[in-house]
């Protein structure tokens, strides 16, 4: 039944294919027009009565994604008034995108067979935000019954945060804010990413332990499966993802300014909609996102978040058009190159001045992929012209090993030059290139660098596992004996990398650990045993960083130092 409707609606579209081309290119020459001579308002109202008929064409053929942006298309153009004045250039600028994003879905439709309304939403927001308009959800196209809604912390473990004073409960909400404010501001920044998700993860999960049966703790349980479902499936952080964290942040931000009444809020509808978008698109197998979706009844995307970005930016880029023409004319280069190259390596008579040639052919080509924002490929194309105009100058002819590297960048070049015209221009085509070594860092730091790091990981690991059996084993200080010193093993390696900071940090860790666990008679309190963690977690994730790219965010330290001056330490 379903195939015959899809069948059914690929036969409707093809039957006014030509028709629906055909009005997009008199909508455009009528916005061209109208932009060419501003008083002629005969040429907008021809552009509105032709996305006017597109609507009702994508109607017929049930095109929800078409429909929708020719609806808020009609809108905007309704705003420019006959005679506009260059403060409405972005309006008649966002028309023109969507009609040309509009031309290219109907390839993509024509193509895949399959209607994808969502990939139309980043231009359908551009002309709502064009017009001073709030931009529509990742969830728009997106349905979920709320009368389904399961329990959310019913897979969550965890004991409940229970503050004698308002007070108390303050420190822990201001403590879980400042937590998810860093996380939040890697995302914002683009930096950090990985880290970012964790300790926003770890933040949803101290507000639903927080919450205790309230009911806004459902809405942090789901937000720590979300933020795991991101890490597991390296789902990045998108504008709207961007927007609906803020939106989160929001609501952390009441609790720890009111207090405990905040938590008895219920959370709208939309906002749990939002969230279980992602779980849907992210194409995760982990039982609890798992639980979630089939308690709602929903099976995973068709599209993973990871195809839809690709299929996105396909769309998006440059049409086949001018990805065919573009690619015979790079593939043409490249083949003249790899005959100089054959020539050379044969060693049939081999001269240094055509390595000059080939220099210049590898300069147009990257400047040429610059342009097509492939940064890597155009990096290593023009990292290897550089050698080949030296070997000209010292008459040097390369050895094996060093035409080999050349011929890597040229093969990498028309991979890429073939992929784009059946996939496009996607990050997929600059992964062909090879990763840079960074050789802006010392060799000898590196190693040092990735030394201390693991030692350290070892260390905040150790800690970790001997608090946990010092909780377990009824207090038994014996398993915290040797912790400190070995803390302070690493302050050392630390100071040696120049990162006063941090050592800083573990020394007052290692410090708080004496005072408050081993010198202390009797259980340590609660909001002491949550600051360690929430410390020592901080410190984890910023070795993380400093191990994996080298990249110090010293948020992660204040968020450490902050954890221990809360309650005194």
């Amino acid at each position: 039944m379903v195939q015959s409707s899809i069948a059914t609606k690929s036969q409707s579209f093809d039957l006014v294919k030509g028709e629906i081309e055909n009005t997009i290119r008199e909508a455009e020459q009528g916005l061209e027009r109208f932009q060419e001579n501003r008083e002629s308002g005969e040429d907008l109202q021809n552009c509105v009565d032709f996305l006017n008929q597109l609507r009702g064409i994508f109607i017929l053929v049930e095109l929800r994604g078409g429909t929708l942006l020719c609806q808020e298309a009609v809108g905007l153009a309704n705003e420019i008034p006959v005679g506009a004045a260059n403060d409405k250039n972005h309006l008649l600028t966002a028309l023109s995108n969507a009609l040309f994003t509009l031309r290219r879905y109907i390839e993509y439709y024509q193509r895949e067979r399959a209607d994808h309304p969502e990939l139309l939403l980043p231009s359908i927001n551009e002309l709502r935000e064009a017009g001073r308009q709030k931009p529509y959800a990742d969830s728009y196209f997106f349905e979920a019954d709320p009368e389904r809604r399961p329990d959310f912390c019913a897979v969550y473990q965890f004991k409940a945060l229970e503050p004698a004073t308002a007070e108390e409960f303050r420190i822990h909400a201001r403590r879980f804010r400042l937590m998810y404010q860093i996380g939040l501001l890697c995302l914002l920044r683009d930096r950090n990413l990985i880290v970012g998700k964790k300790l926003i993860g770890r933040a949803a999960i101290g507000m639903a332990r927080l919450s205790n049966g309230a009911p806004m703790g459902q809405v942090w349980c789901l937000v720590a499966t979300v933020l795991q479902a991101m890490i597991d499936r390296d789902i990045g952080a998108e504008k709207p993802r961007k927007r609906l964290l803020m939106r989160l942040e929001r609501y952390i931000k009441e609790t720890a300014v009111v207090g405990r009444n905040a938590l008895e809020k219920a959370a709208p509808d939309s906002l749990y909609r939002d969230l279980v978008y992602i779980l849907f698109r992210s194409g995760s197998a982990n039982p609890e996102v798992r639980q979630v979706l089939d308690a709602y009844g929903i099976a995973p995307a068709e599209l993973s978040e990871q195809q839809l970005l690709m299929r996105r930016r396909r769309l998006y880029g440059p049409g086949a058009d001018v990805l065919k023409p573009l690619s015979e004319a790079l593939l043409e280069e490249i083949n003249q190159l790899k005959d100089k190259l054959d020539i050379i390596e044969r060693g049939i008579d081999p001269d240094a001045g055509e390595l000059g040639a080939i220099a210049g052919s590898l300069d147009r080509l990257s400047n040429t992929l610059l342009i097509l924002d492939l940064t890597k490929l155009s990096t290593i194309a023009a990292q290897e012209s550089v050698k080949l105009k030296q070997w000209s100058k010292d008459k040097h002819i390369p050895n094996e090993t060093e035409l080999y590297s050349v011929a890597d960048a040229v093969l990498g070049i028309e991979d890429a030059a073939k992929l784009m015209v059946s996939h496009g221009i996607t990050m997929d085509s600059d992964r062909l290139a090879k990763t840079d070594p960074k050789d802006e860092v010392s060799l000898y730091v590196r190693e040092a660098l990735i030394v201390v790091t693991d030692e350290a990981r070892a260390a905040l690991t150790l800690a970790k596992r001997a608090i946990t059996a010092f909780l377990e084993s009824d207090f038994d200080r014996m398993h915290l004996a040797n912790l400190p010193g070995t803390l302070r093993s690493i302050w050392g390696g630390l100071f040696m990398l120049e990162d006063h900071e941090a050592a800083e940090v573990l020394a007052r860790v290692a410090q708080s650990i004496e005072s408050e666990l081993l010198a202390r008679e009797g259980s340590p309190s609660t909001a002491v045993l949550e600051a360690l963690a929430d410390a020592l977690t901080s410190l984890e994730y910023y070795i993380e960083g400093l191990g994996n790219e080298g990249d110090r965010n010293p948020d992660l330290l204040k968020l450490a130092q902050s954890s221990l001056q809360e309650i005194g330490l």
